[in-house]
């Protein structure tokens, strides 16, 4: 029997229903039919899912569509791109507790706002508080601990929970279907960036290596990890509930929360799949608007911080590729 080609995953945060699809096709074996073995890796404080990928350490990134921007502006060595959207829908925002009395983006001059610490975010929450009539360069930024991926925020999953219900900060940015969820009815306030003239992109993406360097993975096991995962993706918005439920079984941390986990799954229905009923697909227009909008308001930077980027200076073929993914279109969906 051939041996398994090994993928490790970088989980951009603790496992959640952003992964779901992920989980599902291991659960059915579904790599394991395209002779692949998965490992889950939770990064650590010490690196990202996407510094973990340009140092070799897992063959697959899971990160914000910013990450891809980021190593394509400036890492000439590695060809790391975008080769996945895992939902086609925006479903993160800024966040406030509604007891803070913050209502708005403008409301956030000398709040504090919890930074996972990306090259861009810090730019676009100036951008959004100056959309909304604020001016962005009051609002007082700090690290998360880790970039996010400290002891406590991983232990509870929520950085609602660490920062802005204990005190140590008035805002951050979550996915609403998850610590949205744990935070409990009426409780936050969501400041949704498309509402804010800012045209976000893909979050979260998959991230890998891509054919054509000297570091590039093989493209033929990536293609049939994406088939596999596409498969799973399908399943989980077909079946939000027997997903949620194949999620914990392979988590021990969610091990007690499958209704939790379920209503998350449930929010998420109908986010992954593009109206032709396919997973992963990126549109063109959509990385070009988010660029355009980074680009026009010198969000993207060279890394000594000087030089503002044009858009001329990026190319989007060096940010995202949709030509690993499977053509079909959610016709070969199993059950378990």
């Amino acid at each position: 029997m051939a041996t398994s080609k090994i993928v490790r995953i970088a989980l951009d945060w603790t496992p959640n229903t952003n992964h779901t699809g992920m989980y599902v096709a291991n659960a059915n074996k579904w790599y394991e039919a395209a002779g692949l073995e998965v490992k889950f890796v939770v990064p650590t404080e010490n690196s990202t899912p996407a510094r973990m990928l340009a140092a070799g350490e897992v063959e697959i990134a899971i990160a914000p569509s910013e990450s891809a921007i980021s190593f394509a502006t400036t890492d000439t060595k590695n060809t790391i791109a975008a080769v996945a959207a895992i939902l086609q829908r925006s479903t993160s925002a800024i966040c406030t507790l509604q007891s803070s009395g913050i209502a708005s983006p403008k409301g956030l001059e000398n709040k504090r706002y919890a930074s996972y610490s990306g090259r861009f975010e810090d730019c676009i929450v100036q951008q959004m508080v100056k959309n909304d009539g604020g001016d962005g360069s009051k609002v007082q930024f700090h690290g998360l601990e880790g970039h996010g991926y400290g002891d406590d925020i991983q232990e509870s999953t929520s950085v609602v929970a660490t920062y802005l219900k204990t005190g140590k900060s008035d805002s951050t940015w979550i996915f609403k279907h998850w610590e949205g969820i744990l935070a409990g009815t009426d409780t936050l306030n969501y400041f949704d960036l498309e509402h804010y003239k800012i045209p976000y992109g893909y979050s979260p993406v998959m991230l890998a290596m891509v054919p054509g360097t000297s570091s590039a993975t093989d493209a033929a096991w990536l293609a049939r990890f994406l088939e596999a995962t596409a498969r799973g993706y399908v399943f989980a918005d077909a079946h939000p509930d027997e997903a949620a439920r194949l999620l914990c079984e392979q988590v021990e941390s969610l091990a007690d929360k499958v209704e939790f986990v379920s209503q998350s799954q449930r929010a998420l229905q109908g986010a992954h799949l593009t109206s032709a009923g396919q997973w992963g697909i990126m549109e063109e227009d959509r990385w070009e608007a988010f660029l355009q909008f980074l680009c026009d308001n010198d969000i993207i930077r060279s890394r000594d911080g000087y030089t503002c980027l044009k858009r001329s200076d990026v190319n989007l073929n060096k940010v995202q590729t949709n030509r690993f993914l499977p053509s079909w279109h959610g016709e070969k969906e199993a059950s378990t």
